[in-house]
């Protein structure tokens, strides 16, 4: 196949990289189409910072993927500097070979991906092999980098760099070790100096760095790890820098506090598109509460323009906002002017009324007794889908809570399968003498019935739940998620009509609420925490 037809060959359908299945959900090929969007928005905002100028024209910028997977990525920029540069270069192997020598650079995240990348963007796996058209590379890897990079391991057995455990990752010779060569380094300009030469500055970095690495716990314990990428990136002061991540740490994540403080107060972060949607971004992955991708512009000193993707098209025009107004990143841009009326009564918030996971002391997977016979001074146990019976003797934390009016919640609600309308489930009033299980939360404890029928109904309305939707980006609901949500006197029933009055919401702000958030209907059990209360 010539030169010319192998980038004419453009536009086929399939496209072989959007074929591929991803390693796992932690390592997660990009789309083509995905890649596109975001170096499209790369392309404008170089427009608009250099009077009106073709990126794809201009033949001494650099870019680097830093966790090269499929190259889809590096492709999609050399097919467009191609197309570029053609005026300047005329003839297309000249062009072609200094597109992928000077300007487009790679690391790849393991060997098969390297690999792979090469074969995507030279057209063969060896880049100075005889089918590869770059013409100039004297080694196989080109500008595509990969070599077996070990982990850092301390006495305490977490590796320095990534904090992942040994036991789980120090697996010998003959298997990947995931110790990715970016991130492995206390001086990243002295990494890239070493692999590709100690005069390289790029002006690009673009990437969809790994997401986690097991850290020897159970399930979504896995400690998140693409926000290492994105420091290290920062580090090399690119002029942009363009990565996809999870959307998890605008609002909460594993260990990602000082990420997302960072990240929200950097006047740097010029633009954000937002996929909430599970599955829109990358069919098929689970990636609970979504994806999202930025550009990071060195020279931009200000707020930061936000635009939420919903079924493929935007819900509205992007608005610039400044991200540090509140401790997260509130996704939704219609939603801002709800939260700054409730907001701007400072009232104190029902964070600090729930409490934290196992009030009472007890794991989700504690059984306690089938029945009380036998036993000498009961509590009844809300556990995880089943009443249990326990020992007042036997519960040591928040003791003079047991004989209180209680309103429970499940920590736990949603799937990460669905689009999620409820965001909480319903509430339970458990009478003294009861206690929980870490399946609930104690939402608040009162003196009388009364008291916690009125809390149990404010808990209940469209108004509560959509605050609490602003923060839950997964199925947990801890006491974090209700930060938004005002701790109103106990004197009176709200209704969501008086509390739309109360914060003067428009009839579009209202309309926003509960096209968002679905009424919990009397007539239906949606956990199966409620038909143990039943």
């Amino acid at each position: 196949m010539s030169l010319k037809a192998t980038f004419e060959l453009r536009g086929r359908n399939p496209d072989v990289l959007s074929c591929i299945a991803n390693l796992s959900n932690d390592e997660v090929f990009t789309p083509p189409d995905f890649a596109n969007r975001m170096l499209d928005t790369l392309a404008e905002s170089w427009a608009n910072d250099h009077n009106g100028a073709n990126l794809w024209s201009n033949p001494d910028v650099r870019f680097l993927d830093p966790v090269t997977k499929s190259g889809v990525f590096l492709r999609g920029i050399t097919r467009r500097l191609t197309e570029g540069l053609a005026d300047q270069m005329p003839d297309l192997a000249s062009r072609v070979d200094h597109i992928l020598t000077r300007q487009v650079f790679g690391i790849g995240i393991t060997q098969i991906t390297a690999l792979l990348a090469r074969r995507s963007v030279y057209c063969s796996k060896y880049a100075d092999g005889e089918h590869s058209i770059a013409k100039n590379f004297t080694s196989p890897s080109g500008n595509i980098w990969f070599e077996r990079t070990e982990h850092a391991w301390t006495k305490k057995g977490r590796c320095r760099y990534c904090g992942t455990n040994r036991e789980i990752l120090d697996r010998g010779d003959e298997q990947e070790t995931h110790a990715y060569a970016f991130i492995h380094t206390d001086d990243i300009n002295a990494r890239i100096a070493e692999l590709f030469g100690d005069d390289m500055q790029f002006d690009v970095i673009i990437g969809n760095p790994p997401y986690q690495l097991s850290d020897g716990g159970h399930g979504t314990s896995a400690a998140p790890i693409y926000q290492l990428f994105v420091e290290k990136a920062f580090d090399l002061d690119p002029r942009y820098a363009v990565f996809v991540t999870p959307s998890r740490w605008m609002a909460g994540g594993k260990g990602l506090g000082e990420f997302r403080e960072r990240m929200l107060s950097d006047k740097r972060l010029r633009a954000i598109v937002d996929y909430p949607k599970l599955y829109e971004a990358f069919p098929g992955v689970k990636i609970r509460g979504g994806v999202s991708y930025f550009l990071w512009d060195r020279e931009h000193n200000g707020p930061c323009s936000v635009q939420t993707v919903w079924d493929g098209e935007p819900t509205g025009p992007p608005v610039v906002r400044h991200l540090d107004d509140y401790d997260i990143l509130v996704r939704r841009n219609e939603a801002v002017p709800i939260l700054d009326k409730v907001r701007a009564r400072s009232e104190p918030t029902l964070d600090q009324r729930v409490s934290s996971r196992k009030p009472f002391g007890f794991a989700t997977n504690f059984e306690g007794r089938t029945s009380s016979v036998g036993l000498a001074d009961t509590v009844r146990l809300f556990a995880n889908q089943r009443t249990a019976w326990v020992e007042r003797a036997a519960i040591h934390l928040n003791h003079d809570w047991i004989d209180r009016w209680k309103v429970l919640m499940t920590a736990v609600q949603g799937t990460s399968a669905a689009v999620e309308t409820k965001f909480l489930s319903k509430p339970i009033i458990a009478g003294p003498g009861t206690a929980c299980t870490e399946t609930y939360l104690v939402a608040g404890h009162f003196e009388t019935e009364a008291e916690a029928q009125r809390y149990a109904q404010y808990l209940r309305t469209r108004f509560v739940r959509f605050l609490v939707s602003l923060r839950k980006h997964t199925q947990h609901a801890t006491s974090g998620v209700y930060a938004f949500v005002p701790d109103l006197p106990l004197d009176q029933t709200w209704t969501d009509k008086k509390l739309y009055r109360r914060y003067g919401l428009t009839d579009e702000e209202i309309a926003f609420i509960e096209l968002r958030v679905a009424e919990h209907n009397d007539t239906l059990f949606d956990d199966a925490a409620e038909k143990v209360d039943g």
